[in-house]
């Protein structure tokens, strides 16, 4: 019995129509080994990781696992895994569940796990605690606290997992756990072959479908600077934007701005936006309504410029600087510039 914390992993492009080659992690999957390790660490156990779709294709992933902090990376692998289908994913967990035997299974809050992690719970007779942004351990010996928001992040909520002998899974959301805390470490890799029978798939995936062009991926910024109403007028932006450029950041926006079209909507950060957690977010002019602070949470450092002190963002800001954003932007700008 393996008692352990097991992280089920997602890919993307790992399948037989794009080839092995184009095989990468979904970009929350090392957020979600980083959550796994630091849960299985607060207990005082071994943390594993999975890996499923074709063989061949999720080969080099497996033995990019076998670099970190794992006792176990499980190779799940089969040809009708070859794309991903509910069928495939559950029947495949369930049995690699009952031959690891964790007490915890992790998984990222993706929308192909919100597609197939429900029922596996609801096969493996348990529930799942989703969206988790954070945990609470008190000793090896105490059952770990989840928390996850509720309406938009107006609410927290705490659960623990109350069945002695039964698995909990829990989903992490994005940013709620930084990749780059996941531990290197050596691991021992294993071969699972599940059985599956084609009459067993229900769905017949079609072909994949090319997500619009973006200009840019702000979950993967390590500076971004936020701009928000308190810019005033869309002529204002460049007082913004040369600061992001001085700094070499992204520059990203609240969600009024890109909703009065003065900067596009793929550089909106919040619950309907993208989600974020650079080393450092420079909030100009952003009161923080909690639709953008749920985007943004996972920021490192938080540093906010605002004429209103009673402004929500500086309860979360590590640093706070109250007043006229027209006059100390530029000023930050041409200090950074020297």
């Amino acid at each position: 019995m393996s008692a352990g914390v097991l992280v089920v992993m997602e890919t993307k492009g790992a399948d037989e129509r794009r080839g092995a080659e184009a095989a990468d992690w979904h970009r929350i999957s090392m957020e979600a080994l980083a959550a796994g390790q630091t849960l299985a660490a607060g207990l005082g156990i071994a943390c594993s990781a999975a890996v499923l779709g074709q063989s061949a294709a999720i080969e080099p992933l497996a033995a990019e696992l076998a670099a970190k902090k794992l006792e176990t990376i499980w190779a799940v692998g089969d040809d009708l895994l070859s794309v991903y289908t509910a069928d495939g994913w559950i029947t495949a967990l369930e049995q690699l569940t009952a031959q690891a035997a964790p007490k915890f299974v992790v998984f990222p809050h993706t929308y192909q796990v919100r597609d197939y992690a429900p029922a596996l719970a609801t096969r493996l007779g348990e529930v799942l605690i989703g969206d988790v942004t954070g945990m609470q351990i008190a000793d090896a010996q105490s059952e770990p606290v989840f928390m996850r928001q509720w309406m938009q992040g107006k609410l927290n909520a705490s659960y623990r997992h109350r069945k002695q002998d039964g698995v909990c899974l829990v989903s992490v959301q994005a940013g709620s756990f930084r990749s780059d805390a996941v531990q290197a470490g050596q691991g021992q890799m294993r071969v699972f072959a599940p059985k599956l029978t084609a009459d067993k798939i229900r769905t017949v995936p079609s072909e994949p479908v090319r997500e619009a062009a973006q200009t840019v991926d702000l979950s993967a910024a390590e500076v971004i600077v936020g701009v928000g109403r308190g810019i005033g007028e869309q002529e204002n932006l460049k007082l913004v934007e040369d600061l992001a450029q001085a700094l070499g950041a992204e520059l990203a926006a609240s969600r009024p701005i890109c909703d009065a079209g003065w900067l596009p909507m793929e550089r909106q950060v919040g619950s309907s936006g993208q989600t974020i957690a650079p080393k450092l977010y420079l909030a100009v002019g952003i009161s923080g309504a909690i639709q953008h602070l749920v985007g943004m949470k996972g920021s490192k450092t938080v540093i906010a410029i605002n004429k209103d002190a009673d402004a929500p963002i500086f309860e979360v800001a590590d640093i706070g600087v109250v007043g006229d954003l027209f006059e100390l932007v530029p000023a930050l700008t041409k200090a950074i510039r020297g």
